[in-house]
């Protein structure tokens, strides 16, 4: 609560922000992201809780702190960011030319092919992040995730009050997926490649009799492709994105999402 409420004084007051015990509450909370202890959003009862107060301190970071080099081999970067470090120590394979930005929590047993993890993200154990894949700013990956090829999860620091894009564990998000603004995809889901969800995206239910919609969260252990409705215009009837719910996984398609895991558990190269 202490940090909390030094933080929230900075945030109303920003000439607070050179104070030296802000700067302490500050980077301590990037640390606590950085160890997992601390996260922008948590699981609570059958919702989340978003924690506005650590997005705060995120943005908060920035100001404080000042640009270097860093050298990695050949390679050179300049950003007021450290970059993550000892994923051997943590169990977690790191493929060249993965990066994740310190402040990002990575648990064991995940796998991170060429891609990119940002500052406050969450990503728990056992997740697939794969190939130009990019985990944003705060969002929050669960257990046994596979983020295929190309897939953006969006960030979110600002506005402050807008809540994190969250995949809940064992959901499989295919190749080239865009999730964005805070929309939530449910346990065990199915995401076909190319779906795009916002917001303010219709999501439909089409297996049934009458189309069912929801808004802005995908339901747990649903299958969804991409797929389009009419919307008027004054320049007349155009079609603009949707995702449609097809069904149910299935245990056919667990056997095929769950691959990379079965691989990995038998000390086959992924």
């Amino acid at each position: 609560m202490e940090l909390k409420e030094i933080i929230e004084k900075a945030w109303d007051d920003r000439s607070l922000i050179q104070d030296k015990e802000v700067q302490i509450a500050v980077k301590t909370i990037i640390d606590e992201l950085d160890m997992g202890t601390t996260r922008v959003a948590e699981p609570s009862g059958d919702g989340w809780k978003v924690n506005h107060w650590v997005k705060k301190a995120v943005i908060l970071y920035f100001p404080i702190q000042k640009m270097q080099a860093i050298e990695v081999g050949p390679f050179e970067f300049h950003d007021k960011m450290k970059l993550k470090t000892g994923y051997a120590k943590k169990g977690i394979r790191v493929v060249p030319h993965a990066i994740a930005r310190y402040g990002a929590y990575i648990s064991k047993g995940v796998v991170m092919m060429p891609s990119y993890i940002n500052i406050g993200a969450y990503v728990d154990e056992g997740t697939m992040v794969d190939t130009w894949a990019t985990v944003g700013s705060c969002a929050q990956i669960g257990k046994d995730v596979h983020l295929s090829g190309g897939v953006g999860v969006g960030g979110v620091l600002e506005p402050v009050q807008a809540a994190p894009v969250i995949i809940e564990d064992g959901a499989f998000i295919g190749s080239r997926c865009i999730l964005v603004e805070g929309v939530r995809i449910g346990k065990e889901a199915v995401l076909g490649a190319n779906v795009t969800l916002t917001a303010s995206s219709k999501i439909i239910d089409v297996t049934g009799d009458e189309p069912v919609e929801y808004e802005g969260e995908v339901p747990p252990r649903s299958v969804v492709i991409p797929g389009s409705i009419p919307k008027e215009f004054p320049a007349g009837t155009y079609y603009v994105n949707a995702a449609l719910i097809i069904g149910k996984r299935k245990e056919s398609t667990d056997k095929k999402t769950s691959l990379n895991e079965a691989l990995r558990g038998n000390n086959v190269s992924v």
